[in-house]
């Protein structure tokens, strides 16, 4: 399958003081001579924010954001060098450079772009396969483009995969596409054995960087997990009230209600807003592929739930009917 790469250059002035610069320059070097990960991760940041000259225009702009964001939540003393509380991230306070990215404008810019895409105006419709609609969105210039930034940071080529980048990646190549796009891309399957639709799937998908763990956890522990991380829990939670009201309604986290559900008590809503939800969980860790094989027995009535509520597609057998501007989707990613 062959992708196009196109640079992204979009960056912005910001004002910081010598003292701070100087405070994060000594992080930089402190993190250079750890040898604890953190010298990795500033080898890629090197890269993606490469600053060319007095253009102040990043290399990749979108792997520069979200690979600083990466070093602020895995190494939490740079959070005062990289961003404010209005959400500019600072690459002067790292580089030494007068440059900044700032995801709001990226967000917005790259909705703009959609708007151009010919995909944009097609209604989704049911049955597409991986190995089409991939083929559609590499002829389309503006999803190839995207296409292309998302694989690069994901790139399944890489001796090493970065999980966390993929799937800040992944959120921003889902959740700044019209939703017809995206569910043309995440409803996709193939008919067994069709290689060549497989390997597109996986590329769409995620696979094998932003999904695949060794060993597999549980689905128990994928929840947990979730639940102790702010960005996944709310979008899990949204996901619960549209998809699974019933489950909600009944039990909430309710452990010991949720046991004695049994399959009929699964019944999932499969509207516009559920499509949406789901989308909206691409990029987080509800979207790892999880197992029950080695949970307690005491546990495998609770796991199995989980598990058919995260990964079965029984909901989405119908295709749903175009959202306007007002639906869920596009709200809650014109907050993000």
């Amino acid at each position: 399958i062959i992708v196009f790469f196109y640079p992204v250059l979009v960056v912005y002035f910001q004002n910081t003081s010598a003292s701070q610069t100087t405070d994060c320059l000594h992080l930089k070097e402190q993190c250079i001579r750890a040898a604890n990960g953190c010298e990795s991760v500033w080898n890629v940041i090197e890269d993606a924010c490469n600053i060319s000259g007095n253009s102040c225009k990043a290399k990749d702009s979108v792997g520069c954001n979200t690979t600083i964001q990466f070093l602020a939540d895995q190494y939490p003393q740079f959070k005062d060098c990289i961003c404010t509380k209005d959400g500019f991230c600072s690459t002067k306070l790292l580089l030494e450079k007068q440059c900044t990215i700032t995801k709001d404008n990226i967000n917005m810019e790259t909705k703009l772009q959609w708007n151009l895409s010919a995909l944009s105006k097609l209604e989704y419709t049911e049955n597409g396969t991986c190995f089409d609609v991939n083929k559609e969105c590499i002829e389309d210039e503006i999803c190839n483009k995207q296409l292309s930034l998302y694989l690069k940071v994901c790139s399944v080529t890489r001796k090493q995969c970065h999980m966390e980048q993929c799937r800040a990646a992944i959120r921003f190549f889902y959740q700044n596409m019209p939703f017809n796009v995206a569910q043309m891309l995440t409803f996709c399957d193939c008919a067994q054995p069709d290689e060549s639709c497989q390997q597109a799937k996986e590329l769409l998908h995620g696979k094998p960087c932003a999904v695949n763990i060794v060993p597999p956890p549980s689905c128990l522990n994928v929840i947990h997990k979730c639940q102790d991380n702010e960005l996944c829990r709310k979008k899990y939670e949204v996901f619960q009230s549209t998809c699974w009201r019933h489950v909600t309604k009944r039990c909430y986290d309710d452990k010991t209600c949720l046991e004695t559900l049994i399959e009929g008590d699964l019944t999932c809503s499969g509207s516009a807003d559920c499509r949406a939800s789901y989308i909206d969980n691409w990029g987080t860790m509800l979207r790892v592929e999880c197992t029950c094989n080695n949970v307690p027995l005491t546990e495998q009535s609770l796991c199995k739930l989980f598990y058919h509520m995260l990964h079965s597609k029984s909901c989405f057998r119908e295709p749903s009917p175009n959202m306007d501007k007002k639906t869920l989707y596009n709200k809650k990613n014109d907050n993000e």
